[in-house]
Parts: structure tokens; C-alpha cells; sequence
């Protein structure tokens, strides 16, 4: 699972090193490989590339979209270039109220809720 989530070569001479040891980034790849290994359906990952640099984010974006075809993944993020990025679907949720769901390019561009229109116009305090 190492090798799949390209973080076999980066590791290869500290395996039995702590995982604390290593950057942020290859914490997360480690935390994908640690659930591939066990074989779920359903993933859900809770802002999933929080204080990663771009390049660590775009590894773990890509990974996530090689996954999508093969179990659901459930993304919950406050970044909305990364879900235009990596989603089929999105969801809007404010205050514990699902306010607008469907194809992610019509939430995320073409909401039809006020509420969603104005969050991702960044006019919401």
C-alpha cells in the first residue's frame, strides 16, 4: 500500500522509523495506505489536505481520484477550489442543514440556493 500511494521510495530506508517523523504530507499518504489496507467501501476524510503545501495537496488530491473508482469517498472540506477539483457531488451545510446538494459544478457555480451563492462568492460572515 506504500508503493500505491508513492510513498514507498520516499520511505524505504526509515520503515521502522515513528510516523511522526515524517512530513505532512507523507503522514497523510500514510493514513491512506493504513485504510487501503484494510479494505473499506466508504471513506470519509475530514479536510483531508489541511496545512499541506500544494505539491503534498496535489499528491494526495490525485490519489483520491484514482480511489473514487474503487470505493466512495466522502471529502468534507472549507476549500472550495479543492472540491471543484476532486468532486462528482457536493454538499452545502450550514449550521447542521443540508441547504443545497448535487453535481458539484452546479453547487459549486451555479447554486440555486441564496445561501450556497453566497458562500462560494465568499460574501458570507
Amino acid at each position: 500500500m506504500l508503493e500505491r500511494v508513492g510513498l514507498l521510495a520516499e520511505v524505504r530506508d526509515r520503515l521502522e522509523d515513528p510516523a511522526l517523523r515524517l512530513s505532512g504530507g507523507q503522514q497523510q499518504r500514510l493514513c491512506i495506505a493504513r485504510l487501503l489496507a484494510v479494505g473499506p467501501e466508504v471513506v470519509l476524510l475530514d479536510e483531508p489536505c489541511s496545512s499541506l503545501d500544494p505539491k503534498a495537496t496535489a499528491a494526495i488530491e490525485a490519489e483520491l481520484l484514482d480511489l473514487r473508482e474503487e470505493l466512495a469517498i466522502v471529502v468534507v472540506t472549507h476549500n472550495l477550489a479543492q472540491a471543484r477539483r476532486i468532486a462528482d457531488r457536493a454538499g452545502f451545510f450550514l449550521d447542521g442543514e443540508l441547504v443545497e446538494v448535487g453535481p458539484a459544478a452546479q453547487v459549486l457555480a451555479e447554486a440555486t440556493d441564496p445561501r450556497t451563492r453566497d458562500y462560494v462568492a465568499g460574501r458570507f460572515g
